[in-house]
């Protein structure tokens, strides 16, 4: 585990991911297992890309650009530029967005050895 981390916009790198609409998502995890023992965090984009997810973990998102929107069971939330969206573990959920850029944190960062 390191100290602290600087992590600079120019040197973060995306991959696809989310299925069949790996082209419209991307991901660049920043925070994991190796960086720490507790938290994750990382940087998302979503562009009509719609992935449906049940997080096993607490999740925080900050919306940085663009619109982005959340669909937690029946309810809709359209989030932009500044807003905060707290996910409690266990919610089904379908990320989606128009040029959205997020930034994302979960706890426990180890959720998929649970």
């Amino acid at each position: 585990m390191s100290e602290h981390i600087h992590f600079k916009a120019r040197e973060m790198q995306f991959s696809a991911y989310g299925g069949e609409v790996q082209s419209k998502a991307a991901i660049c995890r920043l925070v994991g297992t190796d960086e720490s023992k507790t938290m994750g965090a990382g940087v998302a984009c979503f562009d009509d890309a719609f992935i449906s997810w049940t997080v096993l973990y607490d999740e925080l998102i900050v919306v940085l650009e663009g619109e982005f929107v959340l669909t937690v069971g029946n309810e809709t939330i359209n989030a932009k530029a500044g807003d905060v969206i707290w996910i409690p573990e266990k919610s089904p959920v379908v990320y989606s967005g128009k040029k959205a850029k997020v930034f994302y944190a979960l706890y426990p960062v180890n959720w998929n050895n649970s």
